[in-house]
């Protein structure tokens, strides 16, 4: 069963567990399938989607007017999305923003191009959180297929338990879909989540990195 978060009239927000697809995979159910099994509502649209191995916040719009006006907030970035990821391999920055086009390969993995016609931007902060690893809040200010696991591996510094990526391994993908801010009509929304699964998550580094980047300063962030 799904961990719904808020059912609101235009929109229900669900904590979605690492290793839950989005789409169904043979008998396995998808996201919107088992939602939709699971509150009786039968409309419901994808606004974004999180990758197999990402936890987190994720957003489902009821009905196709609600669907068409989250589609607009993305469009014009005005809904924030804020991520949190471990890895075990230093940065060649601290902080910045990575920018560039995606190039899929044959593998189906994805790589970051030096040219900017239609590049994905990722804002990104890191810091040291003991035992070798560092923890990262990453921004990204448009939404493309494996985004942050490319701008992470591009740093240097792929997420831990993310092999597709080189990551090293581990019992999950470290990177979990934290916090979210929007308006939608005359209401203001924020919402963050800490992840509950993964064993490195729960350790003294894990922890440290929820004080370093903890929901208010989060949120905080420059609103570009």
């Amino acid at each position: 069963m799904l961990t719904l978060l808020a059912d609101e009239p235009h929109f229900i927000l669900i904590d979605k567990p690492a290793g839950q697809s989005f789409h169904r995979e043979g008998e396995k159910r998808g996201v919107l399938e088992l939602l939709r099994e699971q509150t009786g509502v039968g409309e419901l649209h994808a606004v974004h989607r999180l990758d197999q191995l990402t936890s987190g916040l994720l957003l489902v719009a009821k009905g196709a007017e609600a669907a068409a006006e989250f589609g607009q907030l993305f469009a014009q970035r005005q809904i924030r999305k804020y991520y949190l990821a471990l890895s075990d391999r230093a940065p060649g920055k601290k902080q910045g923003t990575l920018s560039g086009d995606m190039e899929k390969g044959r593998n189906g993995s994805w790589r970051l191009l030096q040219s900017r016609q239609d590049p994905a931007v990722t804002q990104f902060f890191t810091a040291g959180v003991g035992n070798g690893q560092r923890a990262f809040v990453v921004r990204p200010l448009t939404g493309r297929t494996h985004q942050i696991r490319v701008a992470l591996k591009a740093l240097g510094s792929p997420i831990l338990g993310d092999a597709r990526y080189g990551g090293s391994e581990a019992d999950r993908g470290y990177l979990h879909a934290y916090a979210l801010e929007f308006s939608l009509g005359d209401t203001h929304y924020r919402y963050a989540c800490p992840p509950r699964e993964g064993e490195h998550w729960h350790s003294p580094g894990g922890q440290l990195a929820f004080g370093r980047f903890a929901e208010p300063w989060c949120l905080a962030w420059p609103r570009t």
